[in-house]
């Protein structure tokens, strides 16, 4: 049934037409146009980037000059543009000592159908990607993470606060109404 409905999706269908390789492009497309997260010749951190959308969207927003780093576990299916690099490694287990403009992810547990379990699973992976955002970081940089409404999402974003200049939970209209999911947008790192 979901692949059915997949497949009827107005985002999928348009995702699939632009040569995308997931609906989830518009949901950080709306993000970016609204809160301007990334510009030309920015450094991004790509974090649970396959399979890819979000990696071909930025490639292309930061320019031939502009670099971003994806990091996966899984491969990616895509040509993977000059201007980016892929990472096949755990998130829970990634480091680096490079510095960056802005942070994304978009990473998300293998979802279950129980919606306490998977948002529990997916908010441990919003904490380690605010973790990696604090140490890689530029002073102003910016930070969007995707999260389920749950149990200690309030306690995460008052820590988002406390980081960030600026910050917000936001609602893409690509997100399904029906879903839990919205994204954290925090602009403006240690100022």
């Amino acid at each position: 049934m979901k692949y059915q409905f997949s497949k009827t999706d107005t985002y999928t269908r348009r995702a699939k037409k632009e040569n995308y390789p997931a609906r989830s492009i518009y949901k950080l497309q709306e993000i970016d146009q609204k809160y301007k997260i990334v510009k030309v010749m920015d450094r991004v951190l790509d974090l649970g980037c396959a399979p890819g959308s979000w990696l071909l969207y930025l490639s292309k927003e930061i320019g031939y000059n502009g670099k971003i780093v994806g990091v996966d576990i899984n491969d990616l299916k895509i040509e993977i543009p000059q201007n980016a690099i892929l990472i096949k490694e755990d998130v829970m287990k990634f480091e680096t000592t490079e510095k960056f403009n802005a942070v994304v992810s978009d990473l998300s547990a293998h979802t279950t159908g129980i919606d306490f379990s998977d948002a529990e699973e997916t908010l441990e992976l919003c904490w380690r990607a605010l973790e990696i955002a604090k140490k890689v970081l530029i002073k102003g940089g910016n930070f969007v993470c995707k999260i389920f409404e749950g149990e200690g999402t309030d306690e995460f974003f008052k820590e988002i606060e406390k980081s960030f200049e600026f910050s917000k939970r936001f609602k893409p209209k690509a997100s399904r109404k029906q879903s839990r999911e919205m994204y954290v947008v925090a602009m403006g790192f240690g100022c």
